[in-house]
């Protein structure tokens, strides 16, 4: 049976892309939870929301996948995993010139996961904040923006990174964001997906 959010991600043209590659196949879930408005909303492969609703940091949970057959080979246990959460913007500032692309919103790094949590974890407010959280923006005119909530497996022992290696946190240091090179760099391994797409409070569409 198709994966949704696999399926998702093909439609809109987000897999494979310059995060995301063609043979993705993720470990973990993401449940991505914004609960700090009139209209609180828990986004699953592309749920629109709009600006109001995404004002401050969501609730973040991960859950491990169980292998998809018992022919999957499965990476050994191990006591503690340590990844990395990214949110980036690919259409900023307008999907039709996405000329600062990716648009760093949040980055986390040194998020510890038990090896063999079966239930959901709660991942808010954990690891080392590298980039603090900068609530979607789209103009009203602009159309959906698709968002990437990322979460990468870090190498064994976790990272050790500063602030400055992402770059800065003011507004127009987080355009075009070098995610391929910084992933590469620090020997990241994208493990689990999920995205939204945000709009102004004024857009009309669908």
């Amino acid at each position: 049976m198709a994966n949704p959010l696999l399926a998702s991600l093909r439609a809109t043209h987000l897999l494979p892309s310059a995060v995301i590659p063609a043979d993705f196949n993720p470990m973990f879930t993401l449940t991505v939870h914004f609960p700090a408005s009139n209209t609180p909303v828990t986004v699953s492969n592309g749920t629109l929301v709009r600006v109001n609703q995404v004002r401050e940091a969501p609730i973040i949970s991960v859950t491990r996948l169980a292998p998809a057959s018992s022919d999957t080979p499965t990476e050994s246990p191990k006591a503690e995993q340590k990844v990395t959460l990214m949110l980036l913007d690919p259409d900023a500032p307008t999907p039709d010139d996405p000329k600062f692309a990716y648009w760093r919103h949040w980055v986390v790094s040194n998020i510890s996961l038990p090896g063999n949590q079966a239930a959901a974890h709660e991942i808010t407010g954990t690891g080392r904040t590298l980039t603090e959280y900068l609530a979607p923006g789209p103009k009203d005119e602009s159309g959906p923006h698709r968002y990437l909530f990322l979460l990468f497996l870090e190498s064994d022992g976790g990272l050790v990174l500063e602030k400055g290696d992402v770059g800065g946190e003011a507004f127009v240091d987080r355009r075009s964001f070098g995610v391929e090179a910084f992933v590469e760099r620090c020997g990241l391994r994208l493990v689990a997906v999920e995205w939204m797409r945000g709009v102004g409070d004024g857009w009309v569409g669908e």
